[in-house]
């Protein structure tokens, strides 16, 4: 595996096999690890599991761009018109809305951290979960003085993409109140996913039935979810309250099923543009809305309050596997009730 070496502060920290990478040095990242320039010159690290997958994080947002399975096929949307120029944020894969989803706050809609310069964490403090068996880099983001003018706390937000060697890709959030001055903040979150999906049309998601949501397109007007799977006939905006851990999303034309494992999110955004909302977005192809569905681990119905010093942790996993098929029906419940 080649390795293309780059200033600081790329060339800081990474991860594979529990290994790291002193700051400030030119030591080889870890196997598995490579530091490159991506789009318009942007520092990225694309992580390499050794039977083939593949995961690109960008330090612009914290943003992983692209996730591939050991056939190399992108199991993420990233929309062919994503402008890869801050203060832009970039159009698909897995934005961190932070502090604050959508417009439920005073700040611009999803807040900052997608749109800020991470940092390779040179010592990032141990992980309880164990990611001795996988490929991973550590980021980190602190405020910035502009950040302190409209967001007046201090914090620190660690981010660890890790590729498992099945091919899953996992994110932990860890954000640290660090406020000098004794005060609490509070937040609320999403990993804004972008999954890559053949048709719009032929996708179920499944996990969420029954549950109450608030729908974006009716001033979250809050409701109860019918019938027995999510289909997509025109534009969705919902915010699903107390979800399972776990979220499948049935891609009947490529017979492929995505799992998203969660913990400490209790909310689940599901969203689709349409068509008009599609033609209304610069950044966004008119007929891109058939190839992709969000379904974001978020915590927003009730914000996570921090005092200083405290610690939230919100993770998610995300696996693709075949779907399995019986009497021509999808089976999602393997799934659900698999491990």
């Amino acid at each position: 595996m080649s390795s293309e070496k780059v200033p600081n502060p790329i060339a800081a920290s990474g991860g594979g096999g529990g290994g790291g990478v002193a700051p400030n040095t030119k030591t080889s990242p870890p196997y598995g690890v490579e530091f490159a320039k991506g789009i318009n010159g942007l520092d990225k690290v694309v992580l390499h599991d050794p039977r083939g997958s593949l995961a690109e994080v960008y330090l612009y947002g914290g943003h992983v761009t692209s996730w591939k399975n050991d056939q190399g096929e992108e199991l993420l949307f990233v929309s062919n018109k994503a402008i890869f120029k801050p203060p832009k944020a970039i159009r698909g894969g897995i934005p961190i809305c932070f502090p604050q989803f959508s417009n439920l706050g005073s700040l611009d809609a999803h807040g900052f951290a997608r749109n800020r310069f991470w940092s390779i964490d040179p010592d990032p403090s141990p992980f309880p979960t164990n990611t001795s068996n996988k490929v991973f880099v550590d980021l980190i983001l602190k405020p910035t003085e502009e950040d302190i003018k409209t967001w007046p706390h201090s914090y620190e937000f660690r981010l660890r993409v890790a590729l498992g060697p099945g091919g899953d890709l996992m994110l932990t959030s860890r954000i640290r109140n660090t406020n000098s001055d004794g005060k609490p903040f509070t937040f609320t979150f999403a990993y804004h996913t972008y999954f890559s999906v053949s048709d719009i049309s032929e996708v179920r998601v499944e996990g969420l039935e029954t549950l109450d949501y608030l729908d974006n397109m009716q001033n979250r007007k809050r409701c109860t979810e019918q019938g027995d799977a999510i289909t997509f006939e025109s534009e969705v905006d919902k915010i699903y309250l107390s979800t399972p851990t776990k979220i499948a999303i049935l891609d009947h034309e490529k017979k492929r099923t995505f799992v998203i494992r969660k913990d400490g999110l209790p909310d689940a955004v599901v969203w689709n543009p349409w068509d008009k909302k599609a033609k209304a977005m610069a950044d966004f192809g008119d007929d891109e809305y058939k190839h992709m569905l969000c379904v974001e681990a978020a915590a927003i119905e009730r914000p996570i309050t921090l005092k200083p010093g405290e610690e939230w942790r919100g993770r998610q996993e995300l696996s693709a596997v075949p779907s399995s098929y019986c009497s021509g029906q999808l089976d999602p419940r393997k799934v659900l009730q698999g491990s």
